[in-house]
């Protein structure tokens, strides 16, 4: 039994190891893969979606707290890649490791749920995890580069507010994603795949056309949405969101369809108020039918389990020489 016991102490820390330089990679590869899409906003380089912070939440509300080294670890890396190391940069790093480790914990005391079926989770998700907890990388960053005098004092809150909204974006895009992806289990239920395979077509066909387009049509994204919310919740909804906000980001970093005249500022307004009521779009919408789909199998639930009761009382009347309800005539009383 010790032997045991101590095998298992031994392969702890390098489980730990393992799922800290996991945690680290997938932040490094996110970032990169955020990196790919730039604007620049009053002389500072921002991101319209940090992936990361998507990554470090849904990494902590799965792994736990233990992870916050593996979010650490990959933000210093990215920051290396990107500059030289330096009192600054550290300042960085600690506002981006100490944002979705604060959203952790705000939705860790509000009881949160990883499933996302109930309204309350997914409210939580939006106003914790991204729009209170991301305020600190925002805060850290953007007050970094104005101490470091690399932002006009001018140009500060322009810069807050678009780091503070790629950061929530993050959240509300990436972090669903991740954890409708840790629940996957196979074979997948191929109930109405060929309408998730018409569904998955139009998307590729008109989200493209609305989001290049010179005529604004992106409000065409939303039928899409609604669709993929009614028929397949969240999973529809949150893989047709993530869909749509990369296109949209796409055009919008390319400056071509609706954001082709417009400013520098006006292209990240437009963009960012596009991809967060897409994002709430999908996610309370989706949250708010999958609570009515489990309410109604609660009721069914409830229904069966009563006509069975009723069912076993009627057969025991029977069984005991009583007349089953039914048949007996108005006038009798037992």
């Amino acid at each position: 039994m010790a032997a045991v016991v101590g095998s298992k102490d031994r392969r702890t820390p390098v489980v730990v190891t393992l799922q800290t330089l996991a945690v680290a990679a997938c932040y490094y590869a996110s970032a990169q893969l955020g990196l790919l899409r730039e604007l620049v906003v009053e002389g500072a380089v921002v991101t319209p979606i940090w992936p990361p912070t998507g990554v470090s939440v849904a990494c902590l509300l799965l792994l736990g707290l233990r992870c916050w080294p593996g979010i650490a670890l990959g933000a210093f890396f990215v920051i290396l890649s990107l500059t030289s190391l330096s009192p600054s940069a550290l300042c960085v790093l600690a506002g981006n490791t100490a944002a979705p480790v604060v959203g952790y914990l705000l939705l860790r005391r509000a009881g949160f749920r990883t499933d996302l079926a109930r309204l309350r989770d997914d409210l939580a998700l939006v106003f914790l995890g991204a729009f209170t907890a991301m305020l600190i990388g925002a805060t850290t960053g953007a007050g970094t580069l104005l101490v470091t005098d690399r932002i006009e004092q001018s140009g500060f809150w322009a810069v807050w507010l678009a780091w503070w909204v790629g950061d929530a974006m993050g959240v509300l895009i990436v972090t669903p994603v991740l954890l409708l992806l840790s629940r996957v289990r196979l074979p997948l239920p191929l109930s109405r795949w060929k309408e998730a395979l018409g569904l998955a077509v139009i998307a590729c066909c008109l989200v493209p056309l609305a989001a290049h387009s010179d005529v604004s049509l992106l409000f065409l994204v939303y039928p899409l949405l609604i669709w993929a919310a009614l028929r397949f919740q969240l999973a529809g909804s949150l893989l047709c969101a993530l869909f749509a906000s990369v296109m949209t980001t796409v055009a919008a970093t390319d400056r071509v369809g609706p954001f082709e005249r417009l400013s520098r500022i006006e292209v990240m307004m437009k963009l960012q108020a596009f991809n967060g009521a897409m994002a709430l779009t999908a996610l309370i919408l989706s949250a708010v039918i999958t609570e009515q789909i489990y309410t109604r199998r609660s009721v069914e639930r409830a229904c069966q389990e009563l006509v069975e009761v009723l069912e076993h009382l009627t057969a025991g009347e029977a069984a005991d020489g009583r007349a089953p309800l039914e048949d007996r005539g108005p006038g009798r009383r037992e």
